[in-house]
């Protein structure tokens, strides 16, 4: 009987190396990310995370391979590329001029053959996407009226508006409030459960750990370890990266571990 052919992860990433300047930004950095699944990349200040996510996208020149579905991603034209991965910067640029629902709509162009106009379809899945992302309410807003938890969920929209099979996110939770950063994990579990994978960049390692299927911890542009949250984020590990001023507890109903500042005597 004939074994099963293995089904190659939605990203494979494998001994990425970042040198700018003779200094090593990454250095053999390898992670997967499957269908369905939320990974978090968390790490301090300076890892080399967002690096990493530019180097994935191929936005920064990189040595090492990024594999799409099995396919080598530098094999994907650009449309192509963007018809199967959103990225979500973590300072995305845009016209402050522009209407949020004109920004998401752009989300659409590479699925438009050339000179194509958005269809009714196309001007559903914007609107949808609006309306998962939180920000159907100032659709017709410009960009530089909104506040900067306003301005992510717009980018994050257009985003979703791709259809991606993988989405690359640099701390999408950033500039929100608490129960913000949580609609927008919870809105990144319901990606998974749709098939869509994800890998995201989270400061919050409290965040990470309560929402992501495995952690990646980066520490000086190379992987420290990888892994379901509870058996990554340790004390030791945490105090490793960040040294001794914190503390790691765990959650009295599902034990995910939460990260608070250490108490002093």
């Amino acid at each position: 009987m004939t074994a099963p052919a293995s089904v190659a992860p939605l990203l494979d990433v494998s001994g990425i190396e970042v040198r700018i300047g003779g200094r090593a930004l990454l250095s053999d950095v390898a992670l997967t990310v499957d269908r369905g699944e939320v990974v978090g990349l968390v790490g301090p200040n300076g890892a080399g995370k967002s690096t990493l996510l530019r180097a994935i996208s191929g936005v920064q020149s990189s040595d090492g391979s990024v594999a799409i579905e099995g396919r080598p991603a530098a094999g994907f034209d650009r449309r192509e590329f963007a018809r199967t991965v959103a990225v979500v910067q973590q300072l995305p640029e845009a016209p402050p001029s522009m209407r949020v629902g004109d920004l998401v709509l752009l989300g659409r162009h590479p699925h438009l053959g050339w000179f194509e106009h958005e269809s009714a379809r196309d001007h559903q899945i914007a609107r949808l996407a609006m309306t998962r992302a939180g920000c159907l309410e100032f659709a017709d807003r410009e960009l530089g009226t909104l506040s900067g938890g306003e301005r992510r969920c717009a980018f994050i929209a257009r985003g979703l508006a791709q259809e991606p099979a993988l989405m690359l996110l640099d701390e999408p939770t950033a500039n929100l409030d608490a129960g913000a950063q949580a609609e927008v994990c919870e809105l990144l579990r319901e990606l998974a459960a749709d098939g869509v994978g994800v890998l995201v960049v989270l400061h919050d390692l409290t965040l990470a750990a309560a929402y992501c299927d495995r952690v990646v911890l980066l520490a000086d542009g190379r992987v420290l370890d990888s892994g379901p949250p509870s058996e990554v984020i340790t004390a030791e590990q945490v105090a490793r990266m960040y040294g001794s001023g914190v503390t790691v507890l765990h959650h009295p109903d599902h034990g995910r571990p939460i990260i608070v500042p250490a108490t002093r005597d």
